[in-house]
């Protein structure tokens, strides 16, 4: 089979995984908040997708590359395909807003309006709130000889408007920039219907141009290239390095322009001259743009239009009666799996930190610190640790994406109390989640530990689905030592316990899926086994891998291998995936399904049923999805998960994904994701946050009532 037949394409295939979040704004059985804010995620990831994927591609094609991505497609025909995919997508999303969001929230009594169905006691409530709140941060930018075309911001929305001087007959072309420091919707005085802003400011552009003629007035958006290209190589010093790129970022080359449908020949040939845009590059919208603005609208004080509320439970192993229990005698009685948000991250992993920093007897904490929050716990806890003398170490990444600025005030801020930080490595991306709490103990010194898949983020930890593992295992607090010393010394540190990336990692995985064919043919395996749940037959081969994205073509060839060696194997991928399943000859014995609801599927889990030798199971968890910059360019940590309970619950946790039709989609060999539809009930018991959300709680309540 041709390479190309072999593979889907990157990113029309994150294009389908945005699609299944619409059609979480789409479904009615969504309460209509929720819908919007499924419309707000699918209008926010495109505008990521624009800045750094499309981005990319228009660099590549810039510079004459015209080596094609694994599934045969050069850089120019996948800018081709990515706007005929948008052609298509873009429509919908709009109908699913105009047709069915707004409609829906009108009848739950919060409605939309526009400048002309307002009366006149709206329109005077209107002009004081221009007047008091909105034309004092206003600044008109003309565009004359004295005044080259200004620069329009990244993601900024703005009007474009034409003027026109009485006097003297001159026509100017003169853009006001909505600013976003503002909520994208005003709320009149009924607190029930909505404007936006953009109306508000157009009805008052005569304000802003006194004496002039306002000919016409038309909204735009422009998305830049927002990746850094940082030469570390040549950076002395990566803070200051970040800093400058922050500083260019704002001033990438435009690669989108949003217009509405109304806008005139004149104001779209003056923006796309200016911004040195194709005709491709243009999108029209007959929606308000920028529908990111539906999380103001999703933030009202309405559960009724919400999901019900769910407060995550304290983990059983850590509960106490009235107070935290002692979070290192639970976990030197046993590991402990900690699942997030079913289980309270501020009662584990929070709580594990702040008690390491008050602990006298804890002699140092060291982390990796990807992204957190504006108010993180974790670090005010390790600030209080370094100011009571102990050993404080923090490895944060600068180049996380996007979280760039607010890294770099967080290191600041944790130099400032003492804590030993480093910036990452050359060339790398530490995207590994861990932490090692060293304490001195009557026996002596033990090394806790905790190895998660999501970030120590108390926000997303509410949101994001994601695993976490506490031990005090020696193996893996001897390795996380060593990978700690790698990323703030030098060395080059040896791991068996631990598949760190880029060293281990591929070759780690390669290796456990290797062993599967090696069991499937030892024992004649004709794929018959496992192919409906979880479990494998005795000895057979047999792979469940959990997991954002699967892209890595090497990888991929080795599920190939192992598909037709018999290893019966499932892949539970939420967004990207490039392996096709079900072709005959090449992975019959392949399933894809990904799941998209309430929570984002975040955790990665690799089962392998003969990863500890014959018939003996093996489950790891970690930082790493099977994608080239988590096995090549990334610091990744995953670890096994040796206990035994433990194991069984992640093997409970594959069976409810595997067994789910209510938030399932599921890729056929053709290349195309089909939403399953449950049968009869309303499938309640197979929906997997519901299901786990009552698991959490009754685990709960059973300790509580002993």
């Amino acid at each position: 089979m041709e390479d190309a037949a072999r593979y889907l394409n990157r990113e029309l295939s994150w294009l389908d995984f945005n699609q299944r979040v619409l059609a979480l704004a789409e479904d009615e059985r969504v309460p209509v908040l929720e819908r919007g804010k499924f419309l707000a995620i699918f209008s926010q990831n495109l505008d990521e997708f624009f800045q750094v994927r499309v981005a990319a591609l228009k660099d590549q094609l810039a510079a004459g590359l015209t080596v094609p991505s694994p599934d045969g497609r050069t850089p120019a025909e996948q800018l081709l395909d990515i706007r005929d995919q948008l052609s298509l997508a873009l429509p919908h999303m709009e109908a699913v807003f105009l047709e069915g969001v707004a409609p829906a929230l009108a009848d739950a009594g919060i409605r939309f309006s526009s400048w002309s169905e307002l009366d006149e006691e709206d329109e005077k409530f209107l002009v004081e709130a221009f007047a008091e709140r909105i034309f004092p941060v206003l600044t008109p930018l003309a565009v004359d000889p004295g005044h080259p075309f200004p620069y329009i911001s990244n993601l900024s929305l703005n009007l474009g408007v034409m003027v026109r001087d009485p006097v003297g007959g001159e026509r100017r072309f003169a853009r006001v920039k909505v600013p976003d420091i503002l909520p994208r919707f005003v709320v009149l005085p009924d607190g029930e219907r909505y404007i936006p802003l953009e109306q508000v400011i157009a009805a008052h552009l005569g304000e802003l141009f006194p004496g002039m003629e306002i000919e016409q007035h038309h909204p735009f958006r422009v998305t830049r290239n927002a990746d850094l290209t940082l030469e570390e190589e040549e950076a002395d010093d990566l803070l200051a390095a970040v800093e400058l790129e922050l500083r260019r970022r704002r001033f990438g080359r435009a690669v989108r322009l949003e217009i509405d449908a109304g806008t005139s020949d004149e104001v779209r040939a003056v923006l796309q001259r200016e911004l040195d845009l194709g005709d491709d590059d243009i999108y029209v919208h007959s929606a308000p743009l920028d529908l990111g603005g539906l999380w103001s609208v999703h933030a009202l004080d309405r559960p009724d239009l919400k999901d019900p509320l769910y407060l995550p439970v304290t983990p059983p192993r850590l509960m106490a009666d009235d107070q935290p229990a002692d979070i290192f005698a639970a976990i030197r009685e046993r590991d402990v799996l900690v699942h997030h948000p079913y289980e309270s991250f501020r009662a584990s992993v929070e709580e594990l930190v702040r008690q390491a920093s008050a602990d006298p007897r804890v002699l140092a904490i060291k982390m990796t610190l990807y992204r957190t929050s504006g108010d993180s716990p974790i670090v005010k806890s390790l600030i209080r640790a370094a100011e009571r003398g102990k050993q404080v170490a923090v490895l944060v990444e600068l180049k996380a994406r996007f979280d760039e600025g607010a890294n770099i005030e967080w290191a600041r801020a944790l130099e400032t109390a003492g804590v030993h930080v480093a910036y990452g490595l050359i060339g790398l991306k530490v995207h590994a989640k861990t932490l090692l709490v060293v304490r001195d103990e009557p026996d002596g010194l033990r090394r806790y530990c905790h190895i998660g898949t999501g970030n120590y983020n108390p926000t997303t930890a509410g949101i994001y689905e994601d695993l976490g593992l506490l031990t005090c295992d020696p193996e893996i607090g001897n390795e996380l030592t060593q990978l700690f010393n790698e990323l703030t010394g030098f060395g080059r540190m040896r791991y068996e316990g631990l598949l760190v990336a880029p060293r281990t990692l591929r070759s780690g995985i390669v290796d456990l899926i290797r062993q599967e064919v090696a069991a499937a043919m030892a024992t004649g395996s004709d794929g018959a086994n496992g192919s409906d749940g979880a479990d494998g037959g005795e000895g057979s081969g047999r792979i469940i891998l959990k997991m954002n994205s699967v892209v890595d073509a090497a990888i991929i060839d080795e599920l190939y291998a192992a598909s037709q060696a018999g290893v019966q194997i499932d892949l539970i991928v939420r967004g990207i995936c490039c392996l096709i399943p079900g072709v005959p000859g090449l992975s019959e014995n392949i399933r894809v399904r990904s799941l998209v609801g309430r929570y984002l599927e975040h955790s990665r889990i690799y089962f392998f049923a003969n990863g500890c030798g014959l018939g003996e199971p093996r489950y790891l968890i970690g930082s790493a999805d099977l994608m080239p910059r988590n096995l090549d360019r990334r610091i990744e940590a995953v670890a096994t998960v040796a206990d035994p309970a433990l194991q069984e619950r992640l093997h409970s946790f594959l069976e409810i994904e595997l067994a789910d039709d209510v938030l399932a989609w599921e890729l056929d060999a053709g290349g195309r994701w089909h939403r399953l539809q449950p049968e009869g009930d309303d499938g309640s018991e197979r929906n997997t946050h519901r299901r786990l959300q009552e698991l959490a709680l009754a685990s709960a309540r059973s300790v509580l009532a002993r």
